[in-house]
């Protein structure tokens, strides 16, 4: 991503914020963001009563979700078609989850209520914030991941696998695979020895 917008970039806004660069929400964006919005809360009203019809309002707002994923609504998202969610995954009420960038979520992930998964970020130079300028960064949660109840993920962090986040802790960069990070900026407190890792019985 650049600091500042290139006058001789021609590109449509979409294109330029697939790429990760600066862009300005325009009206076609603003198209899809409503009709996200409109799908994840037909996805809530269905879920109570209807599974089925659900989990089909799911599989058009998402990118993908493995079959035997559950994520319980409320779930706010930017555009949906940006996240991918494996198998396994369990997501509890309350994400959200602001796709301006993708958003990898792996196998086996558990993620507690009310967490943000945050991709978007904002220049620091107050008039480009003020042109509406932004652009984003990719989240990956590994497999087998676990983010306790309120935790923030910034923009352009990958947690590796295994690796827990403590309830309200906020990411600011990387999590290394197999610890334990905690608090405000993330920090690791423990450890594990991958080999620890349980393995599947014969």
């Amino acid at each position: 991503m650049t600091d500042t917008p290139d006058p001789a970039d021609t590109r449509p806004m979409r294109e330029r914020m697939e790429a990760g660069d600066l862009y300005i929400a325009d009206a076609e964006l603003a198209v899809a963001n409503r009709a996200a919005y409109g799908l994840s809360l037909r996805y809530a009203a269905r879920f109570a009563d209807d599974l089925d019809e659900a989990r089909r309002i799911l599989q058009q707002l998402l990118g993908s979700i493995a079959d035997d994923a559950m994520i319980k609504p409320p779930l706010a998202v930017d555009y949906g078609r940006y996240i991918t969610v494996g198998a396994g995954t369990f997501i509890n009420s309350g994400l959200v989850a602001l796709d301006v960038a993708r958003i990898t979520i792996g196998r086996d992930v558990q993620i507690g209520p009310n967490v943000q998964l945050l991709t978007p970020t904002h220049p620091v130079e107050p008039g480009l914030r003020r042109a509406k300028w932004e652009a984003a960064a990719p989240i990956v949660l590994e497999d087998n991941v676990w983010l306790g109840g309120g935790a923030i993920v910034l923009a352009g962090v990958t947690v590796g696998r295994n690796a827990v986040v403590g309830a309200g802790a906020v990411v600011t960069r990387d999590v290394p695979a197999n610890t334990v990070v905690v608090g405000n900026p993330a920090r690791v407190i423990r450890t594990f020895d991958p080999q620890d890792e349980p393995r599947p019985s014969a």
